[in-house]
């Protein structure tokens, strides 16, 4: 028994597929890319040589049109081979088969084949509109559909909206200023007028749009192909702020008090809560830390905040320096340099894709697929780059273990830089009265 197999993809739609999915020994695979030469051969081998089955995915990938796929479809069953589509409901030896049996079975057979066809036919417009789209891509043009706020459609990319581009940028800069998404989207709606929320403006962070690049539905980033409305270092400081946030308990990144989020009890596990108490018609408010949940018998005394927050900057001027020291970091020099002569390599490759163009190396289609792919690389290792983390961590926290820097910033400023260095303040008591703290860096 011969089986072969015919395979067809479109360069503009899908990877091709390996010749090894069929889960059967195959004695001859045809494959196809964006054209039907090997289906031509197919044909042609069949004439001289005839298989007992033919596999194929879809009918549709027979031809670009109805008429073209029932007239190749005929031919190869006319040489009395067998054909099995294998994501589709539809195999031809049941013809045969069907011939031994009434006339109302065989109909049955005839109305599948051509309810497939009719499917075939309505999705042909919607084929070719992914097409279309793909085609675009190739040009590294925006995708279709209205502009991001702060941008308007150019003729082949986005243009910075003189109007609504300082809202954005004005809200970015409050991110990474404080390090709170509903801050900043309060901010925007005080200061301009602009309410949006929190889901939009975290959108808004991670929208690649702002950072000048491009992100289309099929996942591929194309990095620099308009003017950015934040910088990549900004860009890389949002991805590590969200990170950071991501990790807290809801709603403690815009607290107004420093240590929300950050403080745990040892005994008890639980989150510690800051706790606000008032006087009666007295302007005196008083600040603790208590866990309002906690399982114990009795519960875990509240610690006044100010306690707490005098010995954690203590602790961070003290142990932040020693715990940097005994960091075994990578060498930021050497892995940047790295990536950046596989940018190069990679850029280079593209200068010479318009010389093997003109040559007739590359055709305009085959070329256009390969400057995109080399693009959506270098999208990769720049973003990589990006991540790579500050080489100067020892002077950063050499600076801040100065117990001035620590009260001289505000409260919010304060949980900004908490959470650049602090994962978690855990709280060890000793007994009912005295307790010390410890602190997890992030690192």
């Amino acid at each position: 028994m011969k089986i072969i197999a015919y395979l067809y993809s479109d360069p503009l739609l899908e990877v091709a597929p390996n010749q090894e999915i069929w889960g059967l020994e195959i004695n001859q695979v045809y494959q196809d890319f964006g054209k039907h030469e090997q289906l031509e051969q197919l044909i042609a081998d069949c004439q001289q040589d005839k298989p007992d089955f033919l596999l194929i995915r879809r009918l549709d990938e027979l031809g670009k049109n109805i008429s073209i796929i029932s007239d190749r479809l005929a031919q190869l069953e006319s040489l009395g081979i067998k054909i099995i589509a294998t994501e589709q409901d539809y195999n031809s030896f049941q013809w045969e088969q069907a011939s031994n049996f009434d006339f109302t079975y065989n109909n049955d057979l005839k109305l599948n084949l051509s309810r497939l066809l009719q499917q075939i036919q309505v999705s042909s417009q919607s084929i070719r509109l992914k097409q279309g789209h793909a085609r675009n891509r190739l040009k590294i043009l925006p995708p279709p559909g209205k502009a991001p706020y702060g941008y308007r459609r150019g003729q082949d990319k986005y243009i910075i909206d003189k109007s609504t581009a300082p809202v954005v940028k004005d809200f970015f800069e409050r991110f990474l200023l404080f390090g709170s998404l509903r801050g900043a989207v309060r901010y925007l709606e005080k200061r301009y007028g602009k309410k949006i929320s929190p889901s939009t403006g975290r959108n808004w962070l991670i929208n690649p749009v702002y950072r000048g690049d491009l992100k289309y539905k099929n996942k591929d980033l194309i990095s620099n192909t308009h003017t950015p409305i934040i910088n990549r270092e900004e860009a890389a400081q949002i991805d590590r702020l969200l990170r950071r946030n991501s990790l807290l308990p809801p709603r403690t990144a815009s607290a107004p008090r420093s240590l929300a989020g950050l403080v745990i009890c040892q005994q008890c596990q639980l989150t510690m809560n800051i706790t606000r108490v008032t006087r009666y018609k007295k302007n005196t408010e008083y600040l603790y830390l208590r866990c309002h949940s906690c399982p114990q018998n009795p519960k875990c005394k509240a610690i006044a905040y100010p306690e707490v927050l005098t010995q954690t900057i203590e602790k961070i001027c003290a142990e932040l320096p020693l715990a940097v020291a005994q960091l075994n970091l990578p060498d930021k020099t050497a892995l940047e340099g790295a990536l950046k002569t596989k940018v190069k390599q990679k850029q280079d490759i593209i200068n010479q894709l318009p010389t093997l163009l003109k040559t007739g190396i590359l055709d305009q289609e085959t070329a256009a697929i390969r400057n995109y792919k080399l693009r959506t690389e270098i999208s990769q290792l720049e973003k990589k780059i990006a991540q790579l983390p500050p080489g100067n961590l020892q002077a950063i926290a050499k600076d801040v273990s100065l117990p001035q820097f620590w009260l001289d910033l505000s409260e919010s400023e304060r949980r900004f830089y908490f959470r650049e260095f602090i994962k978690q303040v855990e709280i060890i008591r000793e007994n009912s009265q005295l307790w010390k703290l410890n602190l997890r860096f992030i690192f």
